[in-house]
């Protein structure tokens, strides 16, 4: 038997294994300390599989399987929807790079449409599952041996492709006959239904995982993804010239105009006819934000189709595209203050905090586009939006903000402002330990709400099993139980 023939064998028996834990672990929910045991069964079996292939793993996007694994440990960390998606979206990413660039090949001076293209190369090889590697990486004539080999793998195939029908008719069956599903559960002892919802899972994890792992350790990726610019798309300097021009035009006339608002303070906005807090802030926010994210592909896109045909055309696009960016920290200030504004009204929300965080996400993105693009590196600008996205995400982790915006909130209360308990209760068990240690500082109403819709869902139900188990949900749980058992009246305590 060779090595390819052996290394195939072992990927198929690993891919079942994790469909195996993929149904047990994975589908319990909310996910917790379940998604990081998988990810690293996954990344051990490929480190053990890239050993008894002997394969060399010299990629650049090997460095990628321990970050992985890292963003899974974080969903058993936060219990915020938005944070684990984020770690989850985290986890995608880097396994489908690792996977594209794992063995061989860089990430380093990839560009952006690489990463893109490297990342949809993998999900749509991987999703041919086990087949290429039963089809066309193992030589079946090698396995099975001597004189019943052929009965064996006819007999072996036979069974493989009867499972499935077999499982869709009975399945139909049961569910047209009440006296045929009573035979089935008395015969084989299970809920045909519920068998079949488990196997559909094992399958399912166990063909992601081989595609994943072929993708890895046994194709041949290309070597190169980029996106050659056609001629005919090319642009001289006069059109990009005319555009980023006229572009920051428009944005100096906006920036003068908001410049009597950032250096005015609150006393200029009120002053001005027609403008409220609200008015100020709400209705300008969010389109700046996305006037932040749009400058970003239009400087990549402008920066692609220019031709270079000497040096002075360059340094127009960069004082054009530099001359853009300055302008755009300025808007980047004016969409934070009119945050601050709303914010120190009408208190911290998850929607506020999170657009909040992008723009100055993609403000230090257009920081290295500066210091990449606009120096000649553009294929160092793609890793650093890596980096920066995967340092977003761990940051947003650590900042917890859940309890974040539960704090703010409490302290606006402190200083009489408006204060909405119930839509604190309605966040994640991040806020819990916030809001358990302001309870004495709350109105007896806002008490009431908080520790009522707390207990009724974290104390009134039981506690879900082993494998969902999350940090803070643990300890949202054992600090209302605490109070629960504790008596809040001192003079119900027992006498000493």
């Amino acid at each position: 038997m060779d090595g390819r023939t052996r290394l195939g064998l072992w990927l198929l028996g690993a891919a079942l294994a994790l469909g195996v834990l993929g149904d047990l672990l994975l589908r319990a929910t909310p996910w917790g300390i379940n998604v990081f045991l998988w990810v690293a069964f996954l990344a051990c079996a490929a480190v053990a599989l890239s050993r008894i292939g002997g394969l060399e793993v010299v990629g650049g996007g090997r460095w990628l399987v321990p970050l992985a694994v890292l963003f899974a440990a974080a969903v058993a960390w936060r219990d915020s929807p938005v944070v684990a998606s984020l770690d989850v979206l985290a986890v995608l990413v880097a396994l489908s790079l690792a996977a594209f660039r794992g063995r061989r090949g860089t990430l380093r001076t990839s560009g952006i449409s690489e990463y893109v293209l490297g990342g949809i190369y993998t999900g749509v090889v991987s999703s041919a599952g086990p087949l290429p590697v039963m089809v066309s990486e193992i030589r079946w004539r090698e396995v099975a041996r001597g004189r019943w080999r052929g009965s064996a793998l006819a007999a072996t195939r036979g069974v493989f492709l009867a499972i499935p029908l077999l499982l869709v008719f009975g399945g139909l069956f049961a569910a047209a006959d009440a006296v045929f599903e009573t035979l089935i559960v008395e015969v084989f002892g299970f809920d045909i239904a519920e068998a079949f919802g488990h196997l559909f899972l094992m399958l399912f994890f166990a063909w992601v995982t081989s595609g994943l792992l072929w993708v890895a350790l046994m194709t041949s990726n290309p070597e190169t993804l980029t996106l050659p610019r056609p001629a005919a798309l090319s642009l001289g300097i006069v059109e990009v010239g005319v555009v980023l021009g006229l572009l920051d035009a428009l944005f100096l006339a906006f920036v003068v105009v908001q410049v009597r608002y950032l250096f005015g303070g609150a006393e200029r906005v009120a002053e001005t006819a027609g403008l409220s807090y609200s008015e100020y802030a709400r209705h300008g926010f969010f389109e700046l934000v996305a006037v932040t994210a749009l400058v970003l592909p239009v400087l990549l896109l402008a920066h692609w189709l220019l031709r270079s045909e000497s040096r002075a055309h360059e340094r127009v696009f960069r004082a054009l595209s530099g001359a853009m960016v300055a302008l755009l920290f300025v808007i980047v200030a004016s969409a934070l203050q009119r945050m601050y504004l709303y914010t120190h009204e009408f208190g911290l929300t998850e929607l506020r905090l999170y657009t909040t965080i992008f723009m100055l996400w993609i403000s230090v993105v257009l920081i290295w586009l500066v210091f990449t693009v606009l120096r000649d590196r553009r294929n160092r600008f793609a890793l650093g939006v890596l980096t920066t996205g995967f340092a977003a995400v761990f940051l947003i982790n650590a900042l917890n903000p859940d309890a974040l915006i539960a704090r703010v909130n409490v302290d606006r209360m402190d200083e009489g402002r408006r204060f909405d308990a119930y839509y604190l209760t309605q966040l994640s068990a991040d806020s819990v330990p916030v809001l358990i240690e302001s309870l004495p500082r709350m109105s007896e109403a806002d008490q009431r709400t908080v520790e009522e819709n707390l207990g009724d869902r974290w104390t009134g139900a039981e506690a879900p099993g082993w494998r969902t188990w999350n940090l803070s949900r643990s300890q949202a749980r054992d600090l209302l139980q605490a109070r629960t058992h504790t008596p809040q009246n001192p003079q119900e305590a027992d006498p000493v």
